[in-house]
């Protein structure tokens, strides 16, 4: 059986993996590290890079925490008892290039007095503006990872999150969605402890090598003031998904995580534009356009 230490231990390292590849495919940004302790019992690792040539604003966080679980939190998660240990690594990636798209990846382990105990995270991608090609490409790596594990994992993974990351007040996914999976165990699965595990590593293995592509495919694209705009448009549905129905951000708030840790999601600079309508036959339309359930991209 593996331990929530043994958990953590890798989580950790896969965190230095992705930081290390990020900053290598930025050419200029550095990660800052602040380490920080929670009040309660744990703590954790928030690295932030910040104005590099490629990223505006990237979080790479790693946490490890535990203690007594609040009520509210109980009655959200469908647990009893008291003592929690939650670790996980948690990525928002926002770009200074509007063709370059924003991504989200989180790996999480939780246990609840060495009794329950599940995996969950996913990745998904948010385009300013949906290209076809990149949206097949990320959807294929997700689909090979996921393969690897069973054949039933990509289709139910994906429609978790198309549903999942989608902000209901606008009729509309948040992007182009991903994989989105929660409290994986071999009863749900029929997979051992060992193989769930595994899955969880290779999920956030995959991220690097993904992100990195898209990065150099487009962070070199010309772009307009007016890209720019949309660009800081599109940021504000991400600000609203993740303000109003993000589960993790619920779970940080409430368990009192450290604050600058949890809204690291946020981006620099977003822009609310009164009853905006895209202009006919725009790339801004056609992106509208694609943000709905159930497109299939593989």
């Amino acid at each position: 059986m593996i331990s929530k230490a043994e958990v953590a231990t890798a989580f950790g390292k896969i965190q230095d993996e992705i930081c290390h590849a990020l900053e290598l495919a930025d050419g200029a940004g550095k990660f800052k590290e602040e380490a920080w302790e929670r009040e309660g019992g744990g703590g954790g690792r928030t690295r932030i890079l910040q104005q590099g040539n490629v990223i505006e604003r990237g979080g790479v966080n790693f946490s490890a925490v535990h203690g007594r679980l609040p009520e509210l939190m109980k009655k959200s998660l469908g647990v009893t008892g008291d003592e929690f240990f939650a670790t996980g690594v948690s990525i928002v990636i926002h770009p200074l290039n509007p063709w370059v798209p924003i991504i989200h990846m989180n790996i999480r382990y939780f246990e609840m007095n060495g009794d329950v105990r599940w995996f969950g995270g996913g990745i998904d991608l948010t385009p300013h503006y949906v290209v076809d090609e990149d949206a097949q490409f990320f959807h294929g790596k997700l689909k090979a990872v996921c393969d690897q594990y069973s054949q039933a994992f990509y289709p139910e993974f994906k429609t978790w999150a198309d549903n999942y990351f989608y902000i209901k007040h606008r009729e509309e996914t948040r992007g182009i969605g991903g994989i989105f999976y929660d409290k994986l165990s071999p009863v749900k699965t029929g997979l051992d402890w060992e193989q769930l595990f595994s899955f969880s590593q290779s999920v956030g293995r995959t991220f690097a090598p993904t992100y990195t592509e898209l990065m150099r495919k487009n962070a070199s694209k010309p772009f307009t003031d007016a890209n720019k705009q949309w660009q800081y448009q599109r940021r504000s549905r991400y600000v609203e998904f993740n303000l109003v129905y993000d589960a993790g951000t619920k779970f940080g708030l409430e368990t009192n995580g450290r604050i600058e840790s949890i809204l690291m999601s946020l981006p620099p600079q977003a822009n609310w534009v009164y009853d905006f309508h895209p202009i006919p036959g725009s790339e801004e339309e056609r992106t509208m356009g694609r943000l709905k359930k159930g497109v299939s991209w593989v």
